[in-house]
């Protein structure tokens, strides 16, 4: 299968990697790469880069054919750290370069100025391939970008059929910058949502297959976590259903607005 890719040229599925730690992340980067994937996301957060590097190094796939994404915590993001904070990651991952850097959230440390001053510098030196930025609202985007030579390729953010973000769909659109789906199955609610069902049966597909076809038919971008071999080989066919017209209609009035990664000091 071809890698399908949303507009920018992202491809459109990735592996998350969220709470998938050592030997376990390091087998589900291998068996992704292996399989087909091209696209992998991680974060200093997460503390996997470094099994994710060695991921990717064990699956001999040539390092230029992989997106490598990863994201700076927000008490690393005052100007001065940024680019310390950043080679620290390339260090962990093993790599020279990196694909895409997000700022993680737009708190704590964060300034807009200093930050993406800093995030322009790695671009410039040609550490970052991409600048980006996750958890952000259209305002807090569009300040983002007021302060960023580079442009801003990405926000990644929680979307999924019970939390379609009309709002930042639409300013992204506008601005050409890709979304990026993260929980993209609502943690496994959607397996419990009948129109979702309904979709699934018509198309002798699961309610995850559906929302990741969803995702990617609305041009965003999907890193779902899977850690074993079934889920990850699920996640991926889920890129040969094609949903019509209706289908898409009936997902896209589902009127859901629930937020699952909410914390206090979210900007929303």
């Amino acid at each position: 299968m071809d890698v399908p890719t949303v507009s920018n040229g992202l491809p459109a599925l990735g592996l998350g990697t969220y709470k998938n730690t050592g030997e376990q992340a390091t087998e589900s980067v291998e068996t992704a790469l292996k399989m087909g994937y091209r696209h992998v996301d991680t974060a200093a957060y997460y503390d996997n880069e470094a099994a994710v590097g060695a991921g990717i190094e064990a699956s001999s796939v040539p390092r230029e054919e992989v997106v490598v994404a990863t994201k700076l915590w927000y008490d690393d993001l005052a100007g001065d750290d940024v680019v310390p904070a950043a080679k620290a990651s390339l260090d962990r991952l093993g790599l020279d370069y990196l694909d895409l850097l997000y700022v993680h959230w737009p708190n704590d440390t964060y300034d807009a100025a200093e930050t993406m001053a800093a995030f322009n510098d790695l671009h410039d030196e040609g550490l970052v391939d991409n600048v980006a930025v996750s958890n952000f609202t259209p305002e807090q985007l569009g300040t983002a970008q007021d302060h960023s030579a580079a442009p801003i390729v990405a926000n990644q953010v929680e979307c999924h059929p019970l939390l379609q973000q009309d709002e930042l769909r639409e300013y992204c659109a506008d601005e050409g910058v890709t979304l990026v789906a993260y929980a993209p199955i609502a943690r496994g609610n959607v397996f419990d949502v009948p129109e979702l069902t309904e979709v699934a049966e018509k198309h002798d597909a699961s309610e995850a297959q559906v929302s990741l076809a969803w995702l990617r038919q609305h041009d965003i971008a999907a890193i779902p976590k899977a850690t074993g071999e079934g889920h990850i080989r699920a996640n991926w066919e889920s890129q040969e259903l094609s949903l019509d017209d209706d289908d898409l209609a009936k997902i896209d009035t589902l009127g859901r607005e629930e937020r699952l990664i909410d914390p206090g000091f979210a900007a929303w």
